[in-house]
């Protein structure tokens, strides 16, 4: 079922949102400042205008209750992003994403009442220094401070084996919990004992952060 997205800010990072948000199928409207960015991405999402997210009069015209998540991917300039986020919520937004630039930024969104706060920047550090250090692995989702999701590339010495045979669970405490054959993106398997790890299977495991790093997957 397709949802309705705003993203306010269509630097690099609202516009990716955008764009990957609008070719997974749900409706998308795209609000910048700047008459250029919002050119470029007019064909990539359903509707872009140009406007001021600190502007009230602004933000009333484009319905912001009709939307079930707004994102705001303004987070250089945090005198804006605070008045923008003080309106979304006075105006009732249903759920507000909002990114920040600092921990410092991000306790304010908090207290303020936004839904989730994202860092980009932290945590693309993040990943490209566990990337650097563990090749295989393709992304990590962090549930808590002490479990993971990790989706990685199987292992040459798990080639050929059955999950069964390899027993992640019961040795490292690791649960298997799809598989995914590389050369189709789309083919996800819900592993069963007996299925066999193929060369360019990628493995998608939840388990303690600890567990993963035994594995040398993080």
């Amino acid at each position: 079922m397709a949802r309705q997205f705003l993203v306010i800010g269509a630097g690099w990072f609202g516009s990716s949102v955008a764009q990957n948000l609008y070719a997974l199928g749900h409706e998308v409207m795209v609000m910048d400042n700047d008459e250029k960015q919002v050119k470029m991405i007019s064909n990539e999402v359903t509707h872009a205008i140009e406007g001021d997210a600190t502007s009230e009069e602004s933000l009333k015209a484009l319905g912001i209750k009709d939307f079930n998540t707004v994102i705001l991917a303004i987070g250089d300039n945090l005198q804006v992003s605070i008045m923008a986020t003080i309106m979304l919520i006075e105006l009732e937004a249903k759920f507000i994403v909002a990114k920040a630039q600092s921990e410092l930024h991000g306790k304010v969104l908090e207290k303020l009442g936004v839904d989730h706060v994202v860092f980009p920047e932290r945590d693309m550090g993040k990943r490209l220094a566990r990337n650097i250090i563990a090749p295989s692995m393709i992304d990590l989702i962090e549930l808590s401070d002490k479990y993971s999701v990790v989706e990685v590339a199987a292992k040459k010495n798990m080639i050929g084996k059955t999950l069964k045979e390899l027993d992640l669970r019961k040795k490292h405490g690791i649960n298997v919990i799809a598989l995914r054959r590389d050369s189709n993106e789309d083919q996800v398997l819900l592993p069963l004992p007996d299925d066999i790890i193929q060369e360019e299977d990628v493995i998608v495991a939840i388990g303690s952060n600890e567990a993963h790093k035994k594995m040398q997957w993080i």
